[in-house]
């Protein structure tokens, strides 16, 4: 994370996709006026070159792009950059759009046209994560087995039976906090402190379908499950790691 950023963001480096001039330039000036430093990118090529070229802690992606699409884009990043936070900004808003946005790493979703303000406390929200997740006391670093997977904490990642998928933020949140606390329950009011914010209006049942996508990375038999234990009335317990 830039050693500049202030807690509510400022002074991070964003990137920009954006492939409707007057969108971009007046939205690049509202971010910068709000102390962020913004690259601007209008097609998937000049983004690909601005990832290659530089260190970004956000990315805003649109959708549609005259030479691809911003799904693609997120791939990437997720690939080089595990540690940049995403958030689409785009009018295909669909919920289709949306599960398909987040399945591949997206930390937020946001639908065109939309409120400057409520962008900004997203993003600020989005840095404030990543930076949290960076800064997380323990000794969990590096790589750890838990159940099935290698999961890598610094890249945002994990090989289960061979193959690498990239983890989002929340993923990585959630199960270090699991790790950090390994043979002991954590609750939920816990695991929606570290990986949620309030204007996601989470509740108990949002942490349960997580707990069950990491099930599915991370379990032999998602439907009998013996590395995340539920315990009843408290939250989840976290039975084994292996370190690499």
């Amino acid at each position: 994370m830039n050693p500049a950023q202030t807690q509510d963001g400022a002074g991070a480096r964003l990137l920009m996709v954006e492939d409707e001039r007057n969108v971009a330039e007046t939205l690049a000036e509202r971010l910068r006026a709000a102390g962020y430093h913004v690259t601007r990118a209008e097609s998937v090529g000049s983004a690909r070159r601005a990832i290659a070229e530089g260190n970004y802690q956000l990315a805003l992606l649109d959708v549609g792009l005259p030479d691809g699409n911003g799904f693609e884009l997120a791939r990437v990043l997720r690939e080089r950059a595990p540690a940049t936070a995403i958030i689409f900004l785009t009018a295909h808003a669909s919920a289709e759009d949306r599960v398909h946005g987040l399945t591949l790493g997206a930390d937020d979703y946001v639908g065109k046209p939309f409120n400057f303000r409520e962008l900004l406390l997203r993003i600020q929200n989005c840095l404030k994560r990543a930076q949290d997740l960076a800064q997380v006391p323990g000794e969990i670093r590096g790589q750890v087995h838990i159940g099935r997977a290698l999961v890598d904490f610094e890249r945002f990642s994990a090989t289960v039976d061979g193959e690498n998928r990239a983890l989002t933020h929340k993923e990585c949140s959630v199960l270090r906090l699991l790790a950090e606390r390994v043979g002991k329950a954590v609750s939920r009011d816990e695991i929606l402190d570290r990986a949620w914010s309030a204007d996601e209006f989470p509740t108990s049942r949002t942490v349960d379908n997580f707990i069950v996508r990491l099930r599915k990375l991370v379990e032999v038999d998602a439907a009998d499950p013996r590395i995340i234990r539920s315990i009843r009335g408290v939250g989840y317990l976290l039975t084994e790691l292996h370190r690499e």
